[in-house]
């Protein structure tokens, strides 16, 4: 057996033998796949910054012996005036910055549309003024996206304080054909603070404490889409009892910056959260007045004097369907390994319609414009390709930037519960994780200015710890300029949330307040006036600064890990058993 059996077992063996050598001669001739180099931003960063202060020096003595940032400002402010979005005086800005950069010698300087976004609307003109008891003018602007009176109307005042819905019955059937001053009397303290402020040492010092107690953003969403809702009904009762017009009085602003003439007309002066949205628009002519002659009036009305006014809201709808557009341009990249990716630059250019939009964010948009025209003139060859966008909608929900983000580089998906389709999108809660597209990798940073007309006192990092340690190298030559202060705390309300929901790094300046807070931002006295030449130019030298340096240096700026939306409501709960003895819940 053992000797015809052998033959066969020697033959598989050299099989078996020759196999092996063939695979192993394989695996030398096809080695392993590499996995893919990791994003430089995922690499240790270097403990020392390369800092070109040549390019300092240039880019300085440019910025504030050469600026032309005011020039930028009385085109945009004075020859165009304000820009609600939709309006032809935002398209007519779109196409005026997409010109300016194509001339300043960008690439590539284009609109890009990022939806539609609904009704264009223009103020024409509005006046009230009093006839009796007595002659007097009083200040007031249209409400954004006012329906118009027929001409001017004559009619009684009415005054009415109307909270909740059973307030309703209180005035049913007694407001026919009035003029409706509607809401309290608020307080007119005297301004007894200073409305034009500057940060002291203390005050930066303490911007630089990260806050302990997180803010409740749910619960602020729950108390906004209750009002909203109350809203939507109490403008529907006044158009139903036949009221002619609403009149508002103006909030105040920080310090009481809200009196003296001035008014404050926004999001708050509609009855509802959309009122550019057709299904949505205002259901009657409304008017925002100047607290002092509202209060006139008032008070006239408490005390049983009989009140005449007359109004004229004159306004006028474009489209319903109006799309939304980003002026985008470029100085392209010129590393052969880093030129597909990106440093980008920007600020809303939209406004609201009481003034022209000046510190609101005329500034910011003004401002990246000259960090652009700064690099053209010095003829800058960045590594990576440094892009500026000038963003639209900002004010109604970030949706010009948001659109972009969605567009470019990645969305988080939306509940389409029913009680969350009442919020805007981006409030909505996430019902998956972040999905990003293949451009996000390539984006190393966002720069934003849109705190008004000060000067940059530093930068809030947005919770990203490791790039604190770059920007304070960054930082170190401007500290003459007033350039101190890094803050891991998070800002709000601008356009470099949108990237920073999609893990991109975007940052907002820490700008000196001024009078933003309580004089300027969304009011009729947001005008080239309340604009600080000096102040722009700084702050063009500094983010140039930073726009440089993010293109010119080895590797992309550091990362957060990534955010996850989609788990916080489950990080957000209560824990499960933990007190002893409790029962659960039948």
């Amino acid at each position: 057996m053992l000797t015809r059996r052998f033959p066969v077992v020697l033959a598989v063996l050299i099989v078996s033998f020759s196999l092996s050598i063939a695979a192993a001669q394989k695996e030398k001739k096809e080695p392993a796949a590499k996995e893919p180099p990791k994003p430089s931003y995922e690499l240790p960063q270097p403990e020392k910054e390369t800092l070109d202060y040549k390019a300092y020096d240039e880019i300085r003595q440019e910025a504030l012996a050469h600026s032309h940032v005011m020039e930028y400002a009385s085109a945009l402010m004075d020859g165009i005036g304000p820009r609600l979005t939709g309006s032809p005086s935002l398209k007519r800005a779109n196409e005026w910055t997409r010109d300016q950069l194509t001339a300043m010698g960008c690439s590539n300087s284009h609109l890009e549309d990022w939806g539609e976004f609904g009704m264009s609307w223009q103020q024409e003109n509005t006046w009230v003024r009093m006839t009796s008891p007595d002659k007097a003018v009083f200040i007031a602007q249209a409400a954004p996206w006012s329906p118009a009176t027929k001409g001017a109307v004559s009619a009684g005042a009415a005054w009415a304080d109307i909270k909740e819905e059973k307030d309703f019955d209180t005035y049913k059937g007694k407001l026919n054909g009035k003029i409706v001053l509607l809401g309290e009397m608020r307080e007119v303290k005297p301004v007894d603070k200073p409305l034009f402020t500057r940060y002291d040492d203390a005050e930066l010092k303490k911007l630089e404490q990260y806050p302990i107690r997180p803010q409740n953003f749910q619960a602020f969403l729950q108390r906004y889409v209750k009002r909203m809702e109350f809203q939507q009904k109490l403008g529907q009762f006044l158009a139903n009892e036949g009221v002619l017009a609403v009149i508002l009085p103006s909030r105040d602003g920080e310090n009481g910056g809200g009196s003296g003439g001035t008014i404050f007309d926004d999001n708050g002066s509609g009855f509802g959260p959309r009122p550019y949205q057709h299904d949505q628009m205002n259901p009657l002519p409304v008017a925002v007045m100047a607290i002092e002659n509202y209060g006139r009036a008032y008070r006239l009305l408490k005390a049983n004097v009989p009140v005449t006014l007359e109004v004229d809201i004159d306004t006028k709808f474009g489209g319903e369907h109006e799309h939304g557009f980003d002026t985008v341009a470029e100085i392209p990249g010129t590393d052969p390994k880093l030129k597909d990716e990106v440093v980008m630059v920007g600020g809303h250019l939209d406004s609201w319609a009481a003034g022209t939009g000046a510190t609101d964010n005329g500034a910011g948009s003004v401002v990246a414009m000259e960090v652009l025209r700064l690099l053209n003139a010095l003829h800058v060859k960045p590594r990576r390709t440094i892009r500026i966008a000038l963003w639209t909608g900002e004010e109604q929900g970030l949706l010009g930037s948001r659109g972009y983000v969605d567009q470019h580089f990645g969305h988080i998906p939306r509940s389409t519960e029913p009680d969350q389709l009442k919020l805007g999108e981006w409030m909505r809660k996430a019902s998956g994780p972040v999905q990003v597209k293949p451009e996000q990798e390539k984006l190393s940073g966002y720069f934003n200015v849109d705190n008004g007309s000060g000067k940059i006192r530093g930068i809030y990092l947005q919770g990203n710890a490791a790039v604190g340690p770059i920007f304070a190298q960054w930082m170190a030559p401007l500290k003459d300029v007033g350039v101190t202060t890094l803050t891991l705390q998070n800002t709000g309300g601008t356009d470099h949330l949108g990237f920073d929901a999609v893990g991109i790094p975007g940052f907002q300046f820490i700008q000196d307040p001024l009078d933003y807070d309580s004089r300027t931002h969304h009011s009729n006295m947001d005008t080239y006036e309340r604009l600080q030449a000096e102040d722009l130019a700084q702050a063009a030298f500094v983010e140039t600064v930073f726009v440089y340096n993010a293109a010119m240096r080895d590797q992309m700026l550091p990362r957060k890990p990534m955010p996850h939306p989609e788990l916080e409501q489950e990080r957000s709960a209560p824990l499960k058993n933990v007190m002893p003895g409790a029962e659960e819940k039948p």
